[in-house]
């Protein structure tokens, strides 16, 4: 069974239209321990939105796992992930859209917004891409 994600960059640092073009990456760099038992937990097939953080502040895309934990390159005692853009949103869906949603209320992206790698339910998935429509 699929779990689902959020995964959160800054646009001058990694945007989707990067990710688009590198047609995947190693998600590296994270160094938040709760993140990164996010990405422990994530298994290949499963999918994430993918956010702009503090610029744009929205969800542009969907990205999917392809590879689960592996060493961080970047820090051996931390753990990275490869992710692949599956597809982008029809438009994108800002955190005050998602704020607007009674049915995102317990989103972790409002609970604990500094956290860069994020679970989300299928419900909670599937209504922010029904947002993009």
């Amino acid at each position: 069974m699929a779990n689902y994600w959020m995964v959160k960059q800054e646009p001058e640092a990694y945007s989707w239209d990067d990710f688009v073009k590198d047609g995947a990456t190693d998600w590296t760099g994270v160094r938040n321990y709760q993140a990164r038992n996010n990405l422990k937990a994530m298994k290949k097939g499963d999918k994430a939105l993918f956010y702009h953080s503090v610029t744009g502040k929205e969800v542009v895309g969907i990205a999917k796992v392809t590879k689960s934990e592996f060493p961080d390159p970047t820090d051996e005692k931390w753990v990275a992930v490869e992710l692949q853009p599956d597809k982008p949103l029809k438009k994108p869906v800002s955190l005050a859209q998602i704020k607007a949603n009674l049915a995102l209320a317990n989103i972790g992206l409002l609970r604990q917004s500094q956290l860069s790698v994020i679970a989300l339910t299928k419900d909670e998935f599937d209504e922010i891409v029904s947002m993009s429509k």
